[in-house]
C-alpha cells in the first residue's frame, strides 16, 4: 500500500517539530485567568490583593497557580519588598506586554460578542445536541 504525506494547511504549517511546545504556550496564554490577569496588568504593576479584587471569580488558589505559572514563562515579574507587612508587587515584562494587545483584543471581542454567544448556544440547546440538519436530514437519522 502506498503512504500519502499528510498536508497540513492553516498556521500549523509554518510551525516548527516543535509544535507541543508550540500548543502548550497557547494553552497558557489562551487560558481564561491568564487573560484576565494580562489585561489587569496592562495598567501597571499591583499587589497580590489588588490583583484578586479586580478580577471577579478568580479564587486565591487559581491566581497563585497564574501568577507562578505566568513567572515561570517570563510574562510578569514578582517583585518582594523587605518589609512588615511584606508587600509583593506583580508586574509584566517586556514579554508579556507584548502579548498585552491580543489579550486585549479577545477581551474587547468577548464583551462585545457575549450576547450573541449566548443566544447561538440558546438555540443550539433547544435544537438538541447532535441534531444538526444537513440536506433535510438530520446527523440522528443517520
Amino acid at each position: 500500500m502506498a503512504t500519502t504525506a499528510r498536508i497540513v494547511s492553516g498556521p500549523c504549517r509554518a510551525w516548527p517539530e516543535e509544535s507541543a511546545f508550540i500548543r502548550e504556550v497557547l494553552d497558557r496564554i489562551g487560558d481564561k485567568w491568564t487573560t484576565l490577569v494580562i489585561s489587569t496588568l496592562a495598567t501597571g504593576p499591583l499587589r497580590y490583593s489588588d490583583l484578586q479584587a479586580s478580577i471577579p471569580g478568580i479564587s486565591q488558589r487559581m491566581l497563585t497557580v497564574t501568577l507562578k505559572a505566568l513567572e515561570r514563562d517570563g510574562l510578569l515579574t514578582r517583585t518582594a519588598f523587605a518589609e512588615v507587612p511584606p508587600r509583593v508587587v506583580y508586574e509584566l515584562t517586556d514579554l508579556g506586554r507584548s502579548l498585552q494587545d491580543a489579550v486585549l483584543s479577545m477581551a474587547r471581542w468577548a464583551a462585545t460578542n457575549h450576547q450573541a454567544v449566548a443566544a447561538s448556544r440558546l438555540a443550539h440547546e433547544r435544537t438538541g445536541v447532535g441534531r444538526v440538519k444537513s440536506h433535510g436530514s438530520t446527523a440522528a437519522d443517520g
